[in-house]
């Protein structure tokens, strides 16, 4: 194969395909129905066209045959009144009549059989476009149900990504508000333990603080000698709760 040819056979094949994706074949199939239909109406007029080409031998036979009659007639007459030559003219004319009456005849017997077969042939071809339609409206309603399950497929497989994504997104901010929370508990452990400073607490200065830690003391040598009273006494109920409890 020449270079020249592998080219167009390489066209051709993406031009095909280009036309494969554009191509809608339910409108391509309605295309073809009415390409037969038109086709089917011109044999139906070549019938009617035939019919009245046959109509008019038919009429024009009738005339002739008439005509031959009426100078069967007149030849009569003539011989009745003696003149003989007239009666001759009127029978030669009666002949050459016959003559085309039988040139009439064969031209009518070829046009009714060319009508028998176009009438067999348009009553075939109706037959065959009907079955086409009943067969174009099927594939186009299965057609029409493979494109819905395809976009159905589609819609789901889309979803699907969407889904995969957003579940994906989800986890993000999960493992961020888990992260969130394990920074916020580790901060509240930090205060609890002083490790930071509380700025939420009350502010307190150092004269604040070595009177509290007196107080503190003042309260545990209270609670001490109480005990030891308890104990000289022999009593022992509950220890004795502090003065700031």
């Amino acid at each position: 194969m020449g270079l020249a040819k592998r080219i167009n056979s390489i066209f051709q094949a993406k031009s095909n395909a280009a036309l494969d994706k554009i191509e809608d074949p339910r409108q391509t199939l309605d295309l073809s129905y009415q390409q037969q239909l038109e086709n089917l109406t011109k044999v139906k007029r070549a019938v009617a066209d035939v019919a009245t080409a046959r109509k008019r031998v038919e009429i024009q036979a009738e005339q002739l045959k008439s005509q031959g009659d009426k100078l069967a007639d007149q030849a009569k007459a003539a011989l009745a009144q003696g003149n003989e030559p007239l009666a001759r003219e009127a029978l030669t004319r009666r002949e050459a009549i016959a003559a085309q009456l039988k040139d009439l005849d064969t031209q009518h017997a070829t046009i009714v059989e060319q009508e028998d077969k176009l009438t067999q042939t348009s009553q075939k071809l109706q037959t065959e476009v009907e079955a086409f339609r009943t067969k174009k409206e099927t594939i186009k309603a299965t057609y029409t149900a493979a494109e819905a399950s395809a976009h159905i497929s589609e819609a789901v497989s889309g979803i699907s990504t969407s889904m995969n994504d957003a579940g994906a997104a989800m986890q993000r901010a999960q493992d961020k508000v888990a992260s969130m929370q394990a920074r916020s508990g580790a901060l509240d452990e930090l205060l609890a333990s002083g490790a930071l400073t509380d700025l939420t607490a009350e502010p307190t200065d150092d004269i604040q603080a070595q009177l509290d830690k007196v107080g503190k003391t003042s309260d545990i040598d209270a609670q001490l000698a109480a005990l030891k009273t308890q104990m000289g006494t022999g009593d022992t109920g509950q220890l004795p709760s502090g003065q700031g409890a």
